[in-house]
This record gives structure tokens, sequence and C-alpha cells, in this order.
């Protein structure tokens, strides 16, 4: 028993484990074996390790999960998602599930989850039989009668006995108790079942012995070994003369398994040659006979007819073996027996059958799948089967009803349904498919099974608006709450991930959160106001809204923007800033002599609104009943419509009012009080209009004045900068005398020509008039601009005496020269000094220091050597310069002759020079 208890918990891994890679099949075919009565719970193999080869290839390899495609609640074995170990879920009896069935599995398929990369594991489980069962007999006594006279080798079919066991564990041989006039041959029928046939081995005599009680034992080879017993009742008869005869012994008939019930199968004829009663047959099935020949067939006991009582199968028995006897009415009858095997015939008499698995069990007519899985996912499992043999059972499957999903083959009768597309739910939510099953048979029985697809809804759309920006108006002043507009965002998907809710993100108007001028409604997009909102604080408000789905694993949003125009309303009264008002009064002061038109002032007002409600006019009320001003509506310009020295009244009182367009109108009323005052002189209308127009902003003063004022200053840097550069130029000093008398030893240099332009007037503190140098290359000292400056100024100084001393070089002038020139005879004295120097009478006297000429003059300026016409480009002048010719005109001659009779005007006059 121990060793039993060993084997029924024995597992063995069989060596068959097909990889498949072609593509009509995917992943491994597995077979185990079990022994029946196994405790439930017991682990008989572990798929990861079984297929471990097969998964590490995937990319998911430690994730991996295990599901069974099985029908039915409770199952003989089940199997762990997460460790794939396949257990024993109920207690399994062969006998029960395959009955005699030399080949008892239990099969079944896993697949591995997540389905991205689907692989499929066929499961065989084969059941192995244990001795559990021993043979029965369905009698306990077993009577039999045999007539004295029958023959020694008479042979006497026995009952069967049955036992559900298979192999080894079954009926195995037959034996009978010791006796020396009997003994059994065990022989074994078509279908493999054993039984015993009694055999005659003595002649019997009834006188001797009239019965006998023998014990039949039917025992297997099954460990431990079992066994059943029946007694066999023997009666001997007296012995009848004749006894029936049967024309065969043995009859095989084909039954077609469609034949209908009462079909004849064999019209029997035994012979008798007794008359009378012993000469009258009965037959009828033997004793021994099953209780499913009984059921199935039908003798008629007087003509022999044996009939189909009840529609055979071929797909359940195969073949009957009966046993029918006959035997006739006379006393000791001996019967006759006769063996009748009927071989059932296949037909094409059943329909292909379709299983379908899905993923959610259940719910057999439904599969469900993920919008957005990719190709290839897994729908569902089929298998098909044909209980007919042959061409009879061979089947094809086909796939109906749309493109977006295949069929694919696995292995025999196994199929994949798998989807040929990625499918999204808010196109379609769900496909209708047809499984067809055909078989090959004559005529051709097919099977076609309906089932739905539905497409579980992912969160991949996410809230859309119809528009990305909105646009809305609502006027100012509005009350706090007020509703403005809802903004809405639709979601395709269904359940959380197609709940949307609203929210405004974080902004700031004017340092403000957004949050505190409008709110929006989170379950359905309204939009309110939090405050009143002032079109001249804020004309537009801009603000975006987010709407966002509650979808998992990840919420999806989108955004629009909003933007608020806060429409104005005439809410401002116009406000006057000019002229300065006291008391919302102005008084303005007009010229006695004031024509008419004269611009008496400008109202100037401004009002906050905007548009019409900000477009001013103005008119006067009341004061005016005279008509003696006249106003501009839109100017607001205020101009007298009389001379005001044809008024006789001094002062008015005009009231002016300034109103916008808006509706309603809003204005300001001013009071202006206009006084006349006198001028000394008579003021035209147009100067009197310059003057009060000169009322100007301070702003506008202040900007001009700091103009003006940067405009001087660049003005005096110009200038010095441009003084400064002149200094430079002009390093050395021209020596008249030196270069006079230096001149005629330089015949090879070019003279250098004096003109006039080079002598200018220096004024000085005695009153002495130094002739100065300067180059040509400075414009600023053009005597022509001095002369245009001089003569401008000779009608205001014609009576000026010209009190200077004119120096004309210190190499011409003696130490102690001074020429005083008076007031009365300013010409006299200047043709006295001209000749003085034409005559030559003051020699140039040299007096060198180091390289410089030094001399005192009584004039204010130091060193005349910067005043200098031209020197030869040492730092000294010799009398070999070029610049000096004794033999001809001095150009200092030519010089003084020119700039002194620029002095003289055409009457004689000499014009005074001014500071």
């Amino acid at each position: 028993m121990c060793q039993m208890n060993a084997k029924m918990h024995f597992r063995l891994a069989c060596a068959l484990l097909m990889l498949s890679f072609n593509c009509h099949v995917l992943g491994k075919n597995l077979k185990y074996r079990i022994y029946e009565e196994q405790r439930v719970g017991s682990v008989i193999a572990r798929l990861s390790e079984d297929v471990a080869d097969v998964l590490v290839k995937l990319p998911y390899h430690p994730a991996v999960r295990f599901r069974a495609m099985q029908r039915g609640n409770s199952p003989l074995l089940v199997v762990n998602e997460d460790t794939g170990e396949i257990s024993i879920g109920a207690k399994i009896d062969r006998e029960q599930l395959c009955q005699k069935n030399l080949n008892c599995s239990i099969e079944f398929d896993v697949i591995t989850l997540p389905t991205e990369h689907l692989q499929l594991f066929h499961i065989e489980v084969e059941v192995l039989d244990i001795n559990d069962n021993a043979p029965q007999f369905s009698r306990s006594l077993i009577p039999i009668e045999i007539s004295e006279s029958a023959a020694v080798g008479t042979r006497i079919p026995l009952d069967s006995a049955f036992d559900p066991d298979v192999g080894e564990n079954s009926l195995h041989t037959y034996s009978l108790s010791a006796n020396d006039f009997f003994n059994i041959e065990v022989r074994t029928r078509t279908d493999g079942a054993k039984y015993a046939e009694l055999i005659v081995v003595r002649e019997l005599d009834r006188e001797l012995k009239s019965s006998y009680e023998l014990q039949l034992t039917a025992s297997d080879m099954g460990v431990p070994q079992r066994s059943g017993s029946s007694v066999l009742k023997i009666s001997i008869s007296d012995s009848n003369d004749n006894s029936p005869a049967f024309e065969q012994q043995s009859y095989i008939i084909q039954l077609l398994e469609n034949s209908p019930i009462g079909t004849l199968l064999l019209d029997l004829n035994a012979t008798d040659p007794d008359e009378g009663a012993n000469g009258k047959i009965v037959y009828s099935f033997s004793s021994h006979v099953s209780p499913k020949i009984i059921e199935t067939f039908k003798i008629d006991s007087e003509r022999g007819h044996l009939t189909l009582f009840k529609q055979v199968d071929y797909e359940i028995t195969k073949s009957y073996e009966i046993d029918v006897q006959a035997q006739d009415l006379g006393p000791n009858s001996i019967p006759a027996h006769c063996k009748i095997i009927i071989k059932v015939v296949d037909v094409n008499d059943n329909k292909p059958e379709i299983n379908i698995n899905f993923m959610s069990p259940g719910k057999e007519e439904i599969s469900y799948i993920f919008e957005g899985d990719p190709v290839d996912t897994f729908v569902a499992l089929v298998r098909v089967q044909d209980k007919d043999s042959g061409l009879n059972g061979e089947i094809v499957c086909k796939l109906h009803g749309h493109g977006h999903f295949k069929l694919q083959k696995t292995y025999e009768n196994n199929y994949l349904i798998l989807t040929n597309a990625t499918l999204d739910r808010e196109k379609r939510s769900e496909y209708s498919l047809t499984v067809i099953a055909e078989d090959k048979g004559t005529p051709s029985l097919s099977t076609v099974k309906h089932f739905t697809v539905q497409i579980n809804d992912i969160n991949d759309n996410p809230p859309h608006f119809q528009r990305s920006r909105y646009e809305f108006a609502i006027s100012e002043n509005n009350s706090p709450g007020a509703y403005i507009t809802t903004v809405t965002a639709t979601d395709p998907d269904l359940g959380e991930n197609g709940q949307v809710t609203y929210t405004i993100l974080e902004s700031f108007i004017l340092g403000s959160s957004i949050t505190t001028y409008v709110t929006i409604d989170p379950s359905n997009g309204a939009i309110y106001a939090l405050r009143i909102f002032d079109h001249e604080e804020v004309s537009q408000i801009t603000f975006v809204v987010e709407a966002r789905d509650a979808g998992s694993p990840k919420q999806l949003v989108s955004n629009t923007t909003v933007v608020l125009t806060i429409i104005d309303e005439n809410d401002n009264v116009p406000v006057v800033i000019g002229p300065v008002l006291r008391n919302n009064t102005a008084e303005i002061s007009i010229p006695k002599g004031a024509e008419s038109g004269f611009h008496v002032t400008r109202i100037r007002a401004i009002d906050r609104d905007s548009g019409v409600n900000a477009e001013l006019s103005c008119s006067i009320v009341a004061g005016n009943e005279e008509n003696i001003f006249l106003i501009d509506p839109r100017s607001c310009d205020v101009h007298t419509n009389v001379s005001m020295e044809s008024v006789p009244h001094t002062e008015w009182e005009l009231w002016v009012i300034i109103q916008d367009k808006g509706n309603p109108q809003l204005h300001t009323k001013v009071l202006l009080k206009c006084v006349i005052f006198e001028y000394a002189e008579s003021v035209t209308s147009t100067a009197m209009t310059s003057v009060s127009q000169a009322s100007l902003d301070v702003s506008m003063i202040i900007i001009i004045s700091l103009g003006a004022i940067c405009a001087v200053l660049l003005v005096i840097m110009v200038l010095f900068a441009t003084r400064c550069n002149r200094e430079k130029k002009d390093t050395r000093s021209y020596n008249c005398r030196v270069a006079e008398s230096t001149y005629q030893h330089h015949p090879k240099r070019p003279s250098r020509q004096i003109h006039k332009g080079d002598i200018t007037l220096v004024p000085t503190i005695n009153g002495t008039l130094p002739i100065r140098s300067h180059h040509r290359s400075s414009p600023s000292s053009s005597p022509t601009l001095e002369r245009g400056q001089m003569g401008s100024r000779q009608s205001h100084n014609s009576h000026q005496s010209l009190n200077s001393l004119v120096t004309i070089s210190s190499n011409h002038v003696p130490e102690n020269f001074s020429l005083e020139l008076t007031h009365a005879t300013p010409a006299v004295e200047v043709s006295q000094l001209l000749s003085m120097l034409h005559q030559g009478q003051y020699q140039p006297r040299p007096s060198f220091r180091g390289n410089k000429y030094s001399r005192s003059y009584r004039y204010a300026l130091q060193d005349m050597d910067k005043f200098s016409l031209k020197d030869s480009g040492r730092g000294d002048s010799e009398a070999g310069d070029s610049d000096y010719d004794l033999g001809r005109d001095s150009p200092i001659d030519r010089l003084l002759g020119e700039g002194f009779s620029d002095l003289f005007l055409t009457d004689g006059r000499i014009p005074a020079v001014q500071l």
C-alpha cells in the first residue's frame, strides 16, 4: 500500500517538449503524467522552470504571468498565475473521466501575460490508472442447466465480470474451483473484454450427481491484485433427443451508425427435427449478456429477428458482441448458442464542435481587449473537434467578421484569434466575429459560433476644446459673482478617463492673482466674476483655462486661452485740467484792445472713459446772452465775437458745460470769470492772441529749459576745443624785422606773401592797436568778416576817436617809440605813421638771446613771436632768410598800406573798433 501511495504522488515531466517556431504554432507542447486519486493541491509541474528557455527570451521575463484557458467552474487542474505551478484542483477519478478508454488525459492551454509577446503552451496531462477497482459479476449466482447427454467438449458461455480499471489493473483472467467434470477457457471479445466458457470435460450422469456448485473467480493483474467471484449452480437434466442447431455458430454484421431504430440486423434460423413442443424453438439473448446489449438490440423470440432497438454511435461503441441462444420447448431442452458480432460503421453524422476560451471567464460570448494594444494581441483561443473519424473528422476553421482580426493555427485543431491592427475604441467599441468549423465529410457538416469583442477604454484622449482661444466681453461695473460664460472640453474616453475638471492657471494682473478676478466651476467650466470690473483700471483680462481628465495611470490635460474684454460704460464725468480752477471757477483776463476773434482761453478737459464716452463737447449755457463770446464745441476754444472796446461791460461770468457723448451723457459745469484790463499801448488782435497762448505746462517749460542749457554747454565745449586746437598749431611767431633783413639772402626759397588778412587790430588797455599775424588756415580770422562787423557798427561809433597804438614789429620800432593818437586828428596821425614806415627811418636792431629776440614793449602782450607771420622754419631769423630783401619793397609796406586803407571809409572817416 505504501508503494501505491508513492506512485500516486509520482510526477513525471515527459521528455516531449516540442518547441515550434513556424507560423502555425506558438510556444511548446508539454506533457505530464499523474496518477488518479492524488491529493487535492498536489503540484504536478512548474512552468517557470519547464519553459525557462522560452521565457528568458521575453523582454519582461521577471514579470511574466500565466493564464490557464479552461472551461468550467471547478477545473481538475489549476495554474497559479504568478508562479506557473500546475496543481490538482479536484479529485480525479480516471474511471469516471475516461471510462474504459486506454488513453485518458486532461488537455488545456496556458498563455503568458501580458499578451504583447504571447506565448502559448499546450498542456497535456495523462491520468494513469491505479488498481482501485476489483472485478465484479453482475450476478452473484449464475444458474446453468446442462443435459446429461451433453458431449464432452460442450461449451457454455458464462457471465462476464466487469472491471473499470484498464491495463494490468483491469480483468485479466478467470478461475474455477476444482472439480472433475468442468473446466473453463478464457476468451476475448472484439472489444477487448474477456469472458469465460464452461467446458464439459467428462460425461455427466444425472443419477450419480444431479447438480454442482462451483465458484467462478475473476481477477486482475494490478498491485495489489484484486478479484471478484460468483457461484455457478449447474443443474444436470435428463437427456433430450434433439437440440436446436444454428446454421452458423457466429455472424459478423456491419451496421451504419445512423441506421434508424427498428432496422433488421439478422434473421436467425435454428432448426430442431423434433415435432410438437420439442421442435418449437424460442430465441433469446444468453443470460450473461450485458445490460447495454439488451438496451440496444431486440430479438424476436419466435422468428429470431435481431433488430436495432436504440441508436448506435460509432464514437461511443465501435462494436458489439451478442450471444444468442435457441431452445425448444421440450423437457430437458438443451439450448444452442450463436455469437453475433456487430461492427458499427462511422458516418458523417457529427457536426464539428467549437469551444472558445476568452481571457475573462464567466461570459463565454464576450472577449475584452484594450484599445491601443499592439498587433497580434490575444483575443481568444479556439478549439474545434469532430467525433467522426477519417475525413469526417478533419476540420477546416475560418474566421469572419472584420479584417482587424485574424485566425492563427497553433497545433492540431487549436487556433488563436489575434488582432490584426491597433484598435481605437473611440472609432468602434464593439466587433462581432464568427467562427466557422467545417469538416471534410460527405456531405460536409459545419458549425457556426458567434461572439463579441468589446474594446476596453484607456486614457488615450486628452480633453479637447473646440477653440484654442475664446473671446468674450462683459460690461464694467458688474456685480460680483456675475456669470460670464462657459468653456467646455470634450473627452471621448469613458468613465474617469472622460471625466473633465476645469481650473484657471495662475497668472497675475496688476500684481493681483487672476483668481481674485474670475473663478471657474470645476465640473462644467462656467466662469464667474469675483469682483467689480473697471474698464479704466483693466480693459482686458487674459487667462488660461486647463481641462484635466481623471484617467489613470496618467491624467491628460489641454489648455485654452480666454480673453475677457471689459466693455466701457459712461461712468466717469469730464475733468477740467485747464485753465486752473478754484472752487470750479477760473478767472480770465482780456485786454481792452482785444478785437473780434481774440482767443480768450481754451478749456482742456479729460474723460477716463473710452470711445464715444470720452468724446467731449463744450457749450456756454449761461452768461453769454449778448453773444459776446463764441466757443468751439470740439476744441473748447473761447473767442471774442466783438471788439472789447465797443463793449460797455468789463466783467462777465460764463457758465460752460463740458459733456461727453455717452449714454447717459455726463457733464461738468465750470464758471469762467472774464475781466477786461487795459494796456499802455494798443494791442492788435494778433499780438494779443500770441500773448494769451503763452500759457504752457510747467513740465514743457522745464523740458525746454533743460534742452537750452544742454545746447549752450555743447556750444561752449565746441568753441573751447576749437581754440585749443588753433593755439597748438600757432607755435612760432613771425618777426617782421628779421624777416626783412634776411629776405634777400634766400633767393631759392619762395617768397612769403603777407596779405591784409594777416593783420588785425587788437585792442589793449592803454589804447594801442597792435597788428597781429594769423595763419590763413583759420577761417575765423577772415578780415572780410572783421570789416563786415565794423561796418555794421559805423553809425553808432562815428564820433569816437581812435586811441590806439599801431605796433609794427619790435625790430622796426625803437624801444622808446610810442605813437600817441589824439582824438582830434586820427587821419593825420595815421598818415604820419605810414610815412615814417615808408621812409625806413627805423632800421632793425636785432638782439639775440639764445634762439629768440627779446624786446620790452609798452603794450600788454609779453611774447610777440607767436604773432610772427612766417620764419625760416628754424628757431631764429637771420639776414640770409628769404623773407628779407633790402632792395625791394617790404611786404610790411604793402600790408600796412592795404590794412590801413581799409580803416578809412569812402568819406575819409576811420571806423571805430568795438570790443
